[in-house]
């Protein structure tokens, strides 16, 4: 399923998980840099119906090259303003981003861990977890929205391996 097959009528606040989901997911690397960043095919085109549907839109994503040296805080932040800009461009947007940079997988904010949507609850308390949808590719989103008490909806992701692009459907 791509991220504008996804039924979103019963929700009003969308988490998106970033690498795997919007951007293509470097396998073996991390996106270090605004070059290394490359959106989904068909990504940019469904902002536009997200953002007149839903109250709330956050990215929920784990970063753990941060915690391993790869890349600083810094990196992320510019990532993520020109990735925000972008979507900006197409008439989307994104109401805050939520990261983990742990190296343990014990850190509660890290997904599968539920601390970055306590964060969400906390700053937003108008938030509602049953009128809430996880989008992501993989089985730490699932995990995650199931840890959340929320629904999930798992996407066809775009990988790079050495140079070479490849659809991993959803299941």
């Amino acid at each position: 399923m791509r991220l504008s097959e996804i039924d979103i009528n019963p929700y009003d606040t969308l988490l998106l998980d970033r690498d795997g989901t919007i951007n293509v997911h470097l396998i073996g690397g991390y996106v270090k840099n605004w070059d290394e960043f490359e959106f989904i095919p068909g990504v940019l085109d469904a902002m536009p119906k997200f953002a007149q549907h839903f109250k709330h839109i956050f990215i929920v994503t784990n970063q753990r090259g941060i915690g391993k040296g790869k890349y600083t805080e810094a990196d992320l932040a510019e990532i993520h303003q020109h990735m925000v800009d972008e979507i900006q461009k197409a008439g989307g947007r994104i109401d805050g981003i939520y990261y983990c940079i742990s190296l343990t997988e014990d850190d509660v904010r890290r997904k599968p861990g539920r601390g970055m949507f306590d964060d969400i609850l906390r700053e937003h308390p108008d938030v509602e977890p049953s009128k809430t949808l996880m989008v992501g590719d993989g089985d730490v989103d699932k995990v995650f929205a199931q840890n959340c008490g929320i629904a999930f909806y798992r996407v066809d992701s775009l990988k790079n391996e050495a140079g070479v692009y490849k659809w991993i459907k959803a299941e």
